[in-house]
């Protein structure tokens, strides 16, 4: 092994902390005895597992426990908060931009490597749709998820308190946009939460709210095959939800979205969830990039033509070596965590002068949530819906969370959310902490990021 290597890892996501934790393990000893440095680079000091999202914003997870600290799993790493803003693997530089540089408006620091790994995942893909940087909501971390929830339940409040019908139906209006997983499971939790919420507004009925789910394709969930996909369209419309196919958003301006078909529906809550494109940083890096934006990588997870550089996940377009020729594999939480394993391996090999390995795995299936008792999943071929699914949709994924302390915690939760009623509160405030005393101080408090409350439609 060479003289104190250096390995940086760009991302602390699902590529990038399972790398770390892996290389940490394989590497111990050389750690220890400093002839191996491992720098994370995150903007975040945490990795969200994602699939918890759609839970935590129905208030079945706290938010804390769908985030995992990197500086503690990673506890022979270095981690850096901050963004690579550019890099030179000529020269195996990185332009880092920390808390500290950004604040007294800093050149950004130099960071040296000597085996790069690139995971910085991606960012919602959004369309120049009027209104929608104004009025859409993301929903891809636990910020935008927990925000989401505190909002949904605030719009109750307005309608439970207005006698504008006007305001009172833009209010119990809620629109999502994008029929993938994260647009059908939000979705359905938070139906499921604000439904049980309704018990406790007198004057609010279930009937009363319009949940829309709007779909540019003719089908949702294709990842769990057409015929749940149709399943679940079903499910979703007996429960008083619009399911509308082939429809796209042509305008959200004014709180009215506007869709292809011609209908409107004024409307207070945009989530947009239409799919996701490479992170930005990859056009900065001078790397090989596909069509699409992604690195261009060999099934052994190398960069393409690119020594000592490394990607995988959401930024990596990786061959399938189980599939046809010209078959990528898919950009999911599953082939990321695999993918990871696989990467540090092939890092250590270098780092030892032996062969890499070839990252090969049959897809074994997918599991989605429906809200509560409620899922669809295909499991190694076999269909299933219902509570088994759904049953299966929460074994799987608290096997996948990362640290023993993380599922002890989430398997608590659920099993108290078992034995009591949903808490249903808004906390939107913990957002802006420092309203109330820059008001008291004479200053004017922020808006809140995704609504006014004491405003109007």
């Amino acid at each position: 092994m060479k003289e104190r290597a250096r390995i940086l890892v760009v991302g602390g996501g699902h590529v990038g902390m399972y790398t770390a934790l892996r290389l940490q393990r394989k590497l111990k000893p050389q750690l220890r005895q400093g002839d191996v440095e491992i720098t994370v680079v995150s903007p975040d000091p945490y990795m969200t597992y994602q699939p918890f999202l759609p839970e935590a914003a129905a208030g079945s997870i706290s938010p804390r426990h769908v985030v995992v600290p990197l500086r503690r799993v990673l506890d022979r790493c270095r981690v850096v908060v901050g963004e690579v803003t550019s890099l030179d693997h000529t020269a195996r530089t990185a332009a880092v931009r920390t808390l500290a540089t950004a604040e007294r408006d800093a050149p950004d620091e130099l960071l040296g490597y000597d085996e790069l790994v690139l995971a910085p995942g991606s960012v919602a893909r959004t369309l120049p749709i009027p209104g929608l940087a104004e009025h859409g909501i993301g929903f891809k971390t636990v910020e935008e998820a927990i925000g989401l929830r505190n909002h949904v339940i605030e719009q109750l409040d307005i309608a439970s308190s207005t006698r504008d019908p006007a305001v009172r139906d833009a209010a119990l209006t809620f629109v999502f946009v994008g029929g993938g997983y994260a647009g059908v499971e939000a979705l359905a939790e938070l139906e499921d939460m604000a439904r049980h919420a309704t018990r406790y507004y007198p004057g609010i009925r279930p009937e009363d709210m319009k949940w829309i789910l709007v779909e540019a394709t003719g089908r949702i969930l294709p990842e769990v095959g057409p015929e749940l996909g149709r399943y679940t369209v079903t499910q979703l419309r007996r429960r008083n939800i619009r399911v509308l196919l082939e429809t796209r958003l042509e305008s959200c301006a004014d709180r009215i979205a506007v869709l292809s078909d011609g209908q409107r529906f004024p409307t207070r809550t945009l989530v947009w969830t239409a799919g996701v494109r490479p992170h930005p940083l990859l056009a900065a890096t001078g790397l090989p990039l596909t069509e699409r934006g992604r690195l261009r990588c060999t099934a052994e997870l190398a960069v393409e033509d690119t020594p000592h550089a490394w990607g995988a996940g959401d930024a990596a377009a990786v061959p399938d070596v189980t599939a046809g020729p010209g078959t990528e594999t898919a950009p999911n939480a599953q082939n990321a965590v695999r993918q990871a394993r696989v990467l540090a391996d092939n890092v250590v090999h270098t780092l030892r002068g032996e062969p890499p390995e070839t990252y090969a795995h049959t897809h074994a299936g997918s599991v989605a949530s429906l809200g509560l008792h409620k899922g669809v999943a295909q499991v190694y071929g076999r269909r299933l819906t219902g509570f088994p699914a759904w049953l299966i949709h929460r074994v799987y994924h608290l096997s996948r969370i990362p640290t023993a302390n993380r599922k002890a915690r989430v398997l608590a939760e659920w099993t108290l959310a078992g034995l009591f009623r949903r808490e249903i509160v808004s906390l939107g405030s913990l957002e802006h902490p420092r309203a109330e005393f820059e008001l008291a101080a004479g200053g004017i408090p922020p808006h809140p990021p995704y609504d006014n409350p004491k405003g109007s439609s």
